[in-house]
């Protein structure tokens, strides 16, 4: 017998976002099952009170069973309410958004007919089930700002990463240049890269490979990063 809370309806669902040619993708899931067969949705999921000992640990289950993913980044959202944003009752969405690097996606539960990265900007030439698009848009304007005041966006690079692909990534999601020496200023001051030994071809040259400190915890600033 399923072990997953269903009245009222209490789901979990997340934003992934990676970065990707200079454009912000968020994952999402084609489903399989009604309510909403065949749209796009958040991966995401009723809570299952034997295998989850919180909702972090339900977004992550949900989230690799669905997309194949383990993100290094996961952060509560907000949580969404109400009588009419599910056909099948009143529902409580516990709202996370997460960081990766871009990567292959593979579901691995019948719920879900495909997984795909799609560009934040084409959203709305499709149909979204429930109201996640509104969710993607809450968590999309949440990152902006994490991104102006610390270095979350490190998440969306891989495991080593180069000045030039940090910079390039910050600029996608905040939508507007910066300044490299700013950056630069940012990156001395947070304390928590290390240089790598290795070096990479770049524009002719060959370009420094920096990593993320083991452990290391995020830096607030109080400066935004674009004034």
């Amino acid at each position: 017998m399923s072990t997953e809370y269903t009245n009222p309806l209490f789901t979990v669902d997340s934003v992934l976002f990676t970065v990707k040619n200079e454009q912000l993708l968020v994952l999402l899931v084609k489903r399989a099952q009604a309510p909403f067969i065949g749209d796009w949705g958040l991966p995401g999921g009723f809570i299952d009170v034997q295998k989850d000992k919180n909702t972090d640990a339900t977004a992550s289950r949900k989230l690799e069973a669905k997309t194949g993913l383990n993100p290094a980044y996961l952060e509560q959202l907000h949580a969404i309410s109400g009588p009419d944003r599910d056909p099948r009752g009143f529902s409580v969405t516990l709202a996370y958004f997460a960081l990766v690097a871009y990567q292959d996606v593979s579901p691995q539960i019948a719920s879900v007919e495909s997984a795909s990265w799609i560009a934040v900007k084409d959203l709305v030439k499709l149909n979204l089930a429930f109201d996640h698009l509104q969710i993607i848009e809450t968590a999309r304007q949440r990152l902006q700002q994490k991104t102006l005041y610390s270095m979350t966006p490190v998440f969306c690079l891989p495991t080593q990463f180069t000045i030039a692909q940090l910079k390039s990534v910050i600029e996608t999601i905040i939508e507007k240049p910066i300044q490299r020496k700013s950056l630069m200023r940012r990156i001395e001051a947070s304390d928590i890269f290390e240089i790598s030994e290795e070096k990479i071809p770049s524009g002719g040259r060959m370009a420094q490979l920096y990593t993320l400190k083991p452990g290391a915890d995020l830096v607030n600033f109080e400066r935004n990063l674009s004034l």
